[in-house]
Parts: C-alpha cells; sequence; structure tokens
C-alpha cells in the first residue's frame, strides 16, 4: 500500500444530503451502507469504481480522501518528508483522520479506516457510464505532478497539446491535473455508454445541464445539487483524437 493508502471517496460538503442522494441514485447510483464515524449526516454513492461521500459537516471540500491503517505512523512519515498537514486528529479514543493540500491548494484527506461497506449492488456503472478520471485545475502541470508524482508514481496518461495533461494512478483513483480555463474545481469524468437513456433520465428527472460546456470535448455537464460537476464523454479525451459536433441534433438531446 502507497503512502496514502488506497482512494476511499470524493469527500463534498452538502447542506441537503436526501437531495444530492436523489440526484445520484436517479442516475444510477447505489447508496451504500455507512459506518457509525461521524457526527454529522453521511451517506456515500457508488458505482463500484467511485465512491462519493456526501457530508452534512463543515470542512474543506471537495476532498480526495485516502484510507490508511496504523495513519499516525504514516504521518510521523509524512512529516519527516516535508509534508504539512492543514488539520490532525491522532488519538486513541477518537476516528483519527488527518488532511493536507497540493500546491494548487486542493484537500486531501487520509483516515484510519473505511467509512461504509461495499455492496455487489453497486458493481455496475451508473447511467453517467465508466468513470475514467477526478480532473484538478492546476495551474501548471509539471508543477503539480511534483508534489503528486512521489504519492501516486504511476503514470498512467500524458498530453503536451492544446494543454498540457497528466494522469496518475492515486491510490486506485485516477486523478487528472488539467491546465484548461474551462474547468473551475475538482470534477468527474465519466465515458456515457448510452447518451439517449441518459439523456431520457436527466428529462424525466428535470435535472439541468449544460450542452457541450467546453472541457476536453464533453458533450454535457452536470451541476450537483450540492456543486459537484460531472462531465459526460463519448469517449476518454486522453485516447484517441476527438472532434466535437456541436451541432444540437435533436436526436443527442431532449427538448
Amino acid at each position: 500500500m502507497s503512502t496514502i493508502g488506497h482512494f476511499l471517496e470524493f469527500a463534498v460538503r452538502t447542506p441537503d444530503v436526501l437531495e444530492s442522494l436523489r440526484f445520484y441514485t436517479s442516475l444510477g447510483f447505489t447508496e451504500l451502507e455507512c459506518a457509525d464515524v461521524y457526527r454529522h449526516k453521511y451517506a456515500v454513492v457508488s458505482d463500484g469504481e467511485l465512491n462519493i461521500g456526501l457530508h452534512d459537516a463543515d470542512f474543506d471540500a471537495p476532498a480526495i480522501t485516502f484510507v490508511q491503517a496504523d495513519l499516525a505512523r504514516h504521518a510521523r512519515s509524512m512529516t519527516d518528508r516535508g509534508f504539512e498537514f492543514d488539520f490532525v486528529r491522532l488519538h486513541d479514543d477518537a476516528f483519527n483522520q488527518l488532511r493536507f493540500r497540493d500546491r494548487d491548494g486542493h484537500s486531501v484527506r487520509m483516515v484510519e479506516a473505511r467509512t461504509f461497506h461495499m455492496s455487489e449492488d453497486a458493481e455496475n456503472d451508473s447511467l453517467c457510464g465508466s468513470w475514467f478520471e477526478l480532473s484538478l485545475p492546476v495551474r501548471d502541470t509539471v508543477r503539480a505532478a511534483r508534489f503528486w508524482a512521489p504519492i501516486a508514481p504511476a503514470l498512467l496518461e500524458m498530453r503536451e497539446e492544446p494543454t498540457t495533461h497528466m494522469r496518475f494512478d492515486a491510490a486506485g483513483a485516477p486523478l487528472g491535473l488539467s491546465e484548461s480555463i474551462a474547468l473551475e474545481a475538482p470534477s468527474l469524468c465519466f465515458r456515457c455508454h448510452d447518451r439517449a437513456s441518459l439523456m431520457a433520465v436527466i428529462e424525466q428527472s428535470g435535472i439541468a445541464y449544460e450542452k457541450y460546456p467546453g472541457f476536453e470535448g464533453a458533450f454535457a455537464a452536470l451541476r450537483a445539487p450540492e456543486g459537484s460537476m460531472l462531465y459526460l464523454f463519448d469517449e476518454d479525451f486522453l485516447g484517441e483524437a476527438y472532434e466535437v459536433d456541436e451541432s444540437g441534433d435533436p436526436a443527442d438531446f431532449p427538448g
């Protein structure tokens, strides 16, 4: 297991857990059973690969969250290697966790144990399709990579033009570093297998979306009630070269 452990969840702050739950489950995500470790309201949805933690709590969100046993020992080792923590709770009678930031200010959390239980019902893709990247907006991809490479040493993909983009395996999370000016906050990217079915559910549920949002050729972007952005693609944008058809064909979108 790496220094930061294993990817656990994309933790977001929501003032209405039930509203966010309805949004994600309407898109085919599965609600998981949570452990009793937090005092605040907490729920998790999953597609078997991506877990989204919905927290009704005041914390620096969104936060890429990893689980690491023997957290105290790893915290000491990370301190010796120059990591600076924003928050540390390491007590025998508490749920241990810590938080630090990358060079662009994105929040990273580590906790001592899993906070939910996986389910066989969550082993299928949601209607959004296959999750392929958690994208972080960065000022300088190479500079950001110098931070992430020691704790996520596996470089999965790299592109230099039209903007520099790197994708790392961050302990189970496909983590993208993007210089795109269209990306405003940490966001989730999916390769949609069935656009027609997804759009039918979006229309039926009254979910607002943006056509062709301008990020890496996505055909649509959904904003969850708590503000998380979900970008939908026909193909992985780091795969073969893509061309975006923005003709607005009524067969592609409802309404």
